[in-house]
């Protein structure tokens, strides 16, 4: 059997765009890459459930960036449909609701979030934004850098992580798609909430700090869309001095594990999740490869494939669903400057 995943990238040094890889599940290898589209910098993707539509960021030469869409043909090419652009920075993250036909982006260097409207031909137009305001003690921490928006699992609201403000927002859409703000968390300063993962089963989620190289565990009020604090955790052993940042974190099915990437360390830590949701850490991995900016795990969740920016490498592990180990498998598989991975 033959698994497909679409890769996101930076375009700064040998990447052209969008790319795709198979999975073979029963030799075990990753193999046969291929040039999907041509994009400047598409370096997160979303799409439908058969990802017959694709949605991108990318960046444009004349200083615009923004969101393009493309529709599969029957020869199964990706072929541009349109583009959303505005001027300054492309959005770092977009994430697709197919139910409502909408693309939900986060905007690191203009710290804003938005709702576009994607049409029944692919269209795209912005319906609402939300700006955000602040700053905190980091460096790095200037102005507002949103890094993530999307649903939450009871559809009820959107988060948003803030990396530059230690805020993760919750917001209602209204029936005229019109974003309203319902309530704040507040990380402690310097943490820089990248990205959110939500339990599958139990009212808890977990926010990766960027900045801090820690994992918050806290409990999700579906009422109010608020939260609270319950735990937190290093990414990164004690005795790692040098540079990490967070980056991708995410949480088996089953909700026994927390799987969470380190830029720095280059390595993938393992937390057992705990009955009252909270996390031990297990073990760490390395990825074999320099700044694993994105992994992600098989539709079975028998394996995980890591892409790193620097070395142009993915790693394939393969995961015993029994105690979440990861075996490695595979490494130095040829993609460049890999940003995001996502499974079809």
């Amino acid at each position: 059997m033959t698994d497909k995943l679409i890769l996101g990238t930076y375009t700064k040094r040998e990447s052209k765009g969008i790319y795709s890889i198979e999975l073979n599940t029963e030799t075990k290898q990753l193999g046969n890459l291929k040039h999907e589209a041509s994009l400047g910098s598409p370096t997160y993707l979303d799409g439908s459930e058969d990802y017959s539509l694709l949605f991108s960021v990318t960046k444009k030469d004349n200083g615009t960036g923004g969101i393009a869409s493309f529709k599969q043909s029957d020869s199964g090419e990706y072929e541009l449909v349109d583009e959303w652009l505005e001027e300054g920075a492309p959005p770092c993250y977009v994430a697709y609701d197919e139910d409502k036909g909408l693309l939900y982006t986060a905007n690191y260097h203009k710290g804003e979030v938005a709702v576009i409207k994607v049409s029944d031909k692919g269209k795209l137009e912005l319906l609402d934004k939300s700006v955000h305001s602040g700053r905190s003690a980091h460096e790095n921490q200037d102005g507002p850098h949103a890094h993530y928006f999307d649903l939450t699992p009871d559809k009820k609201y959107l988060v948003a992580c803030d990396l530059g403000t230690d805020q993760v927002y919750t917001y209602s859409l209204t029936e005229n798609n019109e974003l309203t703000e319902v309530a704040v968390f507040e990380t402690a300063p310097g943490t820089g909430p990248r990205h959110i993962a939500f339990h599958p089963d139990q009212a808890v989620a977990y926010v990766f700090g960027e900045l801090s190289s820690e994992v918050l565990t806290l409990s999700y009020d579906s009422e109010y869309g608020s939260f609270s604090h319950l735990q937190t955790v290093s990414s990164i052993p004690e005795d790692h001095t040098a540079f990490n940042g967070g980056a991708a974190i995410r949480v088996s099915s089953d909700g026994r594990f927390v799987y969470a990437s380190n830029r720095g360390h280059d390595s993938i830590a393992i937390f057992s999740i705990n009955v009252d949701g909270t996390l031990t850490l297990n073990d760490y991995v390395p990825t074999e490869g320099e700044i694993p900016r994105d992994f992600n795990l098989d539709p079975t969740e028998s394996y995980v494939v890591v892409g790193h920016q620097d070395t142009d490498n993915l790693t394939l592990f393969e995961r015993d669903a029994s105690d979440g180990s990861l075996t490695l498998l595979q490494k130095d598989v040829y993609a460049p400057e890999v940003i995001c991975v996502q499974f079809v």
